[in-house]
């Protein structure tokens, strides 16, 4: 008896199917290539977000409990990169003392130019602020009388640059460290804050 062949022909479908996975599969290798080139031509550094300076405008505490306080805030975006602009987008940062939120600090997308940076000046004002807990007036408390009071600064911005005309690098900036400043003349006390990798 003659043997029953069990070949089928490779419907057309699945050739074509093929065809546009491997040239898609190409594509997305090639334009990982040409990226990581850009990126290593490039040779950037981290953009940086940082405190430039701060001062502590006013701050009022009465017997009652209630704190009134008013800050300016210096932030500084930096781009040491020589060879492109870096663009920040959602750029944004949450004030608070002792756990409890003072303000939210916003900044719209910028550009910073090569090898250069931007200052964006930040006056914060608060309403009056119960001190709802016993532990939040003595802090306040222990912190006039040792002339040194802290306030909690946390947040960031998305940075990038562009690499060619195929595609971006990304990199997060993020602060999270506290403000010291002196009651008595109001001055900020320097410490670093910056979103730069301690070394």
């Amino acid at each position: 008896m003659p043997r029953l062949s069990s070949t089928h022909a490779t419907s057309p479908f699945i050739w074509c199917a093929g065809i546009i996975c491997a040239i898609i599969s190409v594509a997305v290798i090639i334009g990982g290539i040409v990226i990581f080139a850009g990126y290593m031509v490039i040779h950037p550094r981290v953009p940086i977000i940082s405190v430039q300076h701060a001062h502590l405008d006013l701050l009022k505490y009465d017997v009652a409990g209630v704190m009134q306080t008013q800050l300016t805030i210096v932030i500084r975006a930096e781009n040491d990169n020589g060879k492109a602009p870096a663009l920040f987008d959602k750029t944004s940062f949450k004030l608070s003392y002792e756990g409890k939120i003072i303000a939210y600090l916003k900044q719209d997308e910028f550009e910073v130019p090569k090898e250069n940076s931007v200052l964006f000046h930040y006056v914060v004002q608060s309403s009056p602020i119960p001190l709802s807990s016993s532990s939040m007036v003595e802090a306040i408390e222990y912190a006039i009388k040792q002339d040194v009071i802290v306030f909690e600064l946390k947040g960031g911005s998305k940075a990038r640059w562009g690499v060619g005309p195929v595609g971006s690098v990304k990199f997060e900036c993020n602060l999270n460290c506290d403000l010291r400043f002196r009651p008595s003349d109001h001055n900020y006390i320097p410490s670093r804050c910056s979103s730069a990798h301690k070394h």
